[in-house]
């Protein structure tokens, strides 16, 4: 009584799993410069921890004796796997089955792989390529009826694709043409990440033509257009880039809101005091200074990890690590704006303080910001109620927050450089320059009347402005204690280090204490 022949029977059926497609379609996967999903996840995770659940689901081909012939693999594979020894749920696209399309799908593979991240508390990679398991007008003739979209269990996916947000940390992989449902699940995720060769669309160019707009799928979803407005985070030259940032991410992340990220080994020194901070920001205000330069002179070396770094510009956001702890960073670019608060950059503040409350990673603001962003344009953006919620958000936040006054904070964008009604960090650069408004236009409007009964009204504007200047030095508002601490810059890495270690024991794991956005 050996079950010899139901094994052997069981190989085969493997055997068909990692043909996919079928030679044919393999090489063509290969001769346009991609991986095939096997390839992908092999490269993505721990080499050899691959568990993959469901390998011989598919539609299988039988003779008139009822033998097995040939099975056609469902297009999607998924199963557990490590990365740096975490387990994690990896679910990938096999595009040589019918281009991913939902004609080949058994929409339960890729819904319990949603279902297992969920409730094992495990991260969840989504490699994708294709419409992702979406629909094709084929699937009318196939099924002999029209799919009701969140039809009667239709929505379960959808379900566990955002409630996932909101517990495990969620990468999307955009490696190919990515459209529909694709494109849904590639940005219902924390940090998503495109080749520069791939596209990403509600609907590909075949649709969009009907609309009278004849485009190519990079001029319609290229890296270019999704990274600039927001829709996918970062865009690389080759998969094995792509694989690299979704191991990168995750490493700064606990694998669920229970758990706390994890502390790596430090080697750099926490005291360690740069001189080159001394003149990073110049005397004349109106000139420019690179912001990245300091944030990398400030934590540990090379540990800072950008996102979303072609939208929102005039807000830097990334994870980086203090004595080895990791925060979230975020920093105004004075290259952009000024560092003003467009929209654009409100929406990203929001996401990235989202997901710093969510993982319970403390925040750290290094601040230029001389306000929201002014002009026709940014009215017809709404800026001002993006930047309301902006606020709302920082002001939800329970996390640890510390600041740094680099330079500029004015205005009602200003107000919002820490949580208000509960205590957090704050300490200002000697370049350090604030108010209620910048005294450029300010002047004009406040003394309109002085100006216009001086006989020389541009001496006039000169000396009103220096004597306020001299009232808006840092060290007049930290005598009254409106600042707390005005520091030498040097000291700002050994402050920062002090804040993540008196944060740490004040991380809570636990259930998420905000919905998380996409």
């Amino acid at each position: 009584m050996v079950w010899k022949p139901e094994l052997d029977e069981l190989a085969r059926r493997e055997a068909f799993a990692r043909q996919m497609g079928g030679v044919d379609k393999v090489k063509r996967q290969h001769d346009q410069g991609r991986l095939t999903v096997r390839e992908r996840i092999a490269r993505l995770i721990d080499p050899g921890s691959f568990h993959e659940v469901g390998a011989v689901a598919g539609v299988g081909d039988y003779d008139e004796q009822g033998e097995l012939l040939d099975v056609t693999p469902a297009n999607c594979v998924f199963g557990r796997g490590s990365i740096d020894g975490r387990p994690v749920v990896v679910v990938g696209d096999d595009f040589t089955v019918r281009g991913g399309s939902a004609d080949a799908s058994i929409h339960h593979k890729p819904q319990m792989a949603e279902e297992m991240a969920h409730d094992f508390r495990l991260p969840i990679i989504r490699v994708i390529e294709g419409s992702g398991g979406g629909g094709s007008v084929k699937t009318i003739e196939t099924k002999g009826a029209a799919n009701l979209p969140g039809g009667i269990g239709g929505s379960q996916w959808y379900w566990y694709t955002i409630a996932n947000m909101a517990q495990v940390p969620v990468v999307g992989l955009g490696l190919g043409s990515v459209a529909g449902l694709g494109a849904a699940r590639l940005v219902a995720s924390h940090y998503s990440i495109m080749t520069k060769s791939s596209a990403m669309f509600v609907a590909g160019p075949p649709v969009v033509a009907r609309l009278g707009q004849q485009l190519d799928k990079m001029q319609l979803g290229g890296f270019e257009i999704q990274t600039r407005a927001g829709g996918v985070d970062h865009a690389v030259d080759t998969e094995e880039e792509a694989f690299a940032c979704a191991r990168r991410f995750l490493s700064y992340l606990p694998s669920s809101v229970h758990d706390l990220p994890p502390t790596s080994p430090c080697n750099d020194d926490p005291q360690r005091a740069e001189e080159a901070l001394l003149k990073a920001v110049p005397r004349n205000r109106r000139q420019v200074y690179k912001m990245r330069p300091i944030i990398e002179a400030v934590v540990d070396n090379g540990s800072f990890f950008e996102m979303s770094a072609n939208f929102g510009r005039s807000i830097i956001a990334g994870l980086a690590r203090l004595e080895g702890r990791a925060v979230l960073l975020l920093a105004s670019d004075p290259f952009h704006y000024g560092g003003s608060w467009t929209a654009e950059a409100c929406q990203k503040l929001v996401r990235y303080v989202d997901l710093a409350e969510t993982f319970h990673l403390p925040i750290v603001y290094l601040m230029d910001c001389p306000g929201f962003m002014i002009g026709l344009e940014a009215e017809k953006a709404a800026t001002i109620r993006h930047g309301v919620r902006a606020m709302a958000a920082v002001n939800q936040t329970t996390v640890p927050w510390c600041t740094i006054i680099v330079r500029n904070a004015f205005g009602v964008a200003g107000v919002v450089h820490q949580p208000a009604n509960r205590h957090s960090l704050r300490y200002a650069w000697p370049s350090a320059y604030w108010g209620s408004l910048p005294l450029e236009g300010g002047i004009e409007a406040a003394y309109r009347s002085d100006l216009a009964e001086a006989d020389d009204p541009a001496a006039k504007l000169k000396e009103i402005e220096e004597r306020l200047n001299r009232l808006r030095s840092p060290f007049r508002s930290a005598e009254k204690f409106w600042v707390e601490e005005i520091i030498d810059p040097r000291k700002t890495r050994s402050l920062l280090c002090e804040f993540a270690r008196l944060a740490e024991p004040l991380r809570t794991p636990g259930v998420a204490k905000m919905a998380i956005r996409p």
